[in-house]
């Protein structure tokens, strides 16, 4: 008799070299247009998002009507500080965001935005997958994975609200 095979999220507190990913699809009361652009204004990031504590653009350009950005983000929390370079493809016609990681504190970092009008809405599918090249930063970090990630996604729904109320309110 074979022993059931046993999932890496099965085995709490042993590193298993298993990659933690989330995958998320939500209807926000915001055009795809409107959403793809706040994620898309990466500059703006530290203004709004958790964690993120600083934020450089290091290049721009365009390549097949997408626009390459690399840019160097700082993250914190508490006394933790940590910078990385990612790579993020924006494509407005196709209303996506890849991000790669291109050096840091990751062995991997990926995550893609894709927004899609439903009705007078917006349906966000979001997927981000990551492994800090520290073990233990990584088992820290995929135990609170889900909470940090609705914690991110709300920020930017926060903010698409509070740019709409502005807006309504310059009208």
């Amino acid at each position: 008799m074979t022993a059931p095979a046993i999932s890496p999220t099965a085995i709490a507190g042993v590193y298993t070299g298993w990659m933690p990913q989330h995958r998320e699809s939500r209807l926000v009361p915001y055009d795809p247009d409107t959403m793809f652009a706040i994620v898309a204004d990466v500059e703006r990031y530290p203004e709004f998002l958790p964690w993120i504590v600083g934020l450089r653009v290091l290049s721009r350009a365009i390549d097949a009507g997408k626009e390459i950005v690399i840019a160097e983000m700082q993250v914190g929390f508490s006394a933790l500080r940590e910078r990385y370079t990612s790579r993020i493809v924006l494509d407005p016609a196709g209303r996506r965001v890849d991000v790669r990681q291109v050096q840091g504190v990751f062995r991997e970092l990926e995550n893609r935005w894709h927004f899609s009008p439903e009705g007078h809405a917006c349906r966000i599918d979001f997927f981000v997958q990551f492994e800090f090249r520290s073990r233990l930063l990584s088992l820290v970090a995929s135990s609170a994975m889900s909470l940090a990630v609705s914690t991110m996604t709300h920020a930017f729904e926060e903010r698409a609200r509070k740019l709409a109320t502005a807006a309504g309110a310059r009208a």
